[in-house]
């Protein structure tokens, strides 16, 4: 059974598709209502699952007046971010597995090709030192922009 974060993230994703995928304006009281929950668990999902980083952009307004405006970041938008975000330092195993997913997530690549990605990071991962991998990621990542 799926946790309230879970069915919270699956609503408003849900409401996003709803609206073409672009852009939905949310009450986060009128949301907590609807999904029986306390408004912090609608902020704690939208700090957590509706980052930058997963390719989204959260504008919030507290108060009686308030709303939370989510708009979907163009997968190559996401692409650009992430290419300036990668500098020189750790490149953890799972930093790239998750670049990876949003890839797939954002339709950049299919679900295939991640699991082929994830895999060659896997086995000649432990053959490049950090900045290594970093460097590579960049390129693949430079390049898929430019497909």
């Amino acid at each position: 059974m799926p946790n309230l974060a879970d069915l919270i993230e699956e609503f408003i994703l849900r409401k996003l598709s709803d609206h073409g995928g672009g852009i939905v304006l949310l009450q986060r009281n009128d949301l907590a209502d609807e999904l029986a929950c306390a408004p912090s668990q609608i902020s704690y999902v939208l700090s957590t699952r509706f980052t930058s980083e997963r390719g989204f952009y959260v504008e919030s307004r507290r108060g009686s007046g308030g709303f939370i405006r989510i708009a979907r970041i163009p997968a190559g938008h996401v692409l650009q971010f992430e290419v300036r975000r990668q500098e020189p330092g750790p490149a953890r195993p799972e930093d790239v597995v998750e670049i990876i997913g949003r890839l797939r997530d954002n339709g950049m690549v299919s679900a295939r090709e991640a699991v082929l990605l994830t895999g060659v990071f896997e086995i000649f991962g432990q053959a490049l030192d950090e900045r290594q991998k970093i460097e590579v990621l960049r390129s693949l990542l430079g390049r898929l922009m430019n497909l």
